[in-house]
This record gives C-alpha cells, sequence and structure tokens, in this order.
C-alpha cells in the first residue's frame, strides 16, 4: 500500500494538473472547515440564546405566579373583610329593629307620636342599588398586563 500512495504523491508533484486538483481539495478542504466550525459557532450561540430565554422565561412565570399567589391572598382577605362586615351589618340592623319595636310599643301604649325610621330590606328589593351608580372612568393603562 506504501508504493501506490508514493507513485500518486509523486504523480501529483510531476504533473502540474494533479498538483492543480490537491490545491483545489486542500482548499475546499479548509473552505469546509471552516464552514462547520461556523456552523459549531451559530449552534453553540443558537444554544446560549434559548438557555438564556429559558432562564428570562422562567423568571418571568415565578413572578407571574408570586403576583397571582399576592392577589389572591388579598382577594381573600377582602372577602374574609366582607363577610365580618355583613356579619356586623345583620347584627346592626337586628339592633335597630329591636329599638324600632321598642319605639313602636312606647308609641302605641303611651299615643306618643314618635318618628320611626323604616329599614329597607335589600333583599325584598334585589334590584335596586343601595348606593346611586357611578360611572368609573377607564383608561388604557388599567389593562397593561
Amino acid at each position: 500500500m506504501g508504493g501506490p500512495r508514493q507513485t500518486i504523491s509523486s504523480a501529483s508533484e510531476e504533473d502540474p494538473q494533479y498538483a492543480m486538483m490537491d490545491e483545489k481539495k486542500r482548499r475546499r478542504m479548509l473552505s469546509n472547515r471552516e464552514s462547520a466550525r461556523r456552523s459549531r459557532m451559530k449552534k453553540q450561540k443558537l444554544s446560549e440564546d434559548l438557555i438564556s430565554e429559558v432562564s428570562r422565561l422562567q423568571n418571568l412565570n415565578k413572578e407571574i405566579k408570586q403576583t397571582i399567589d399576592a392577589t389572591t391572598q388579598g382577594y381573600q382577605n377582602f372577602v374574609s373583610e366582607n363577610n365580618v362586615l355583613v356579619a356586623q351589618k345583620m347584627e346592626l340592623v337586628d339592633r335597630l329593629n329591636s329599638l324600632n319595636f321598642i319605639l313602636q310599643n312606647v308609641q302605641d301604649v303611651y299615643g306618643v307620636p314618635l318618628d320611626i325610621p323604616e329599614i329597607p330590606d335589600p333583599l325584598l328589593k334585589p334590584w335596586s342599588l343601595p348606593c346611586p351608580l357611578q360611572l368609573i372612568p377607564a383608561s388604557s393603562d388599567m389593562l397593561q398586563f
């Protein structure tokens, strides 16, 4: 095997056509190597960019989850506070009803005309609002995500 190689090698050295082919082959190999190097670098850059994007999205996801948790906690706090206020309102309405009952009895027994306020029951008129309707101006800032 060593013999034919020498023959080819010596033939290429002697014949300018073979020398030209060897030069083209060498330039093609160098070009291919450079192309492969650029391709590897491009692939490496893409991989690094994707890893960076994954990290950024994970951080964003973590922030969104924290915002959701904080909002959920705030909502639960408002619901709890609202439940307390509704219970207090019911207790105050019961007290007022009791006081009105006493005033009605005093009026009936002593014949003294008293101005006894009527307590509206929102359950009897669910379509009426307890406070006047007010428009709330909206802006695009309210809808930013």
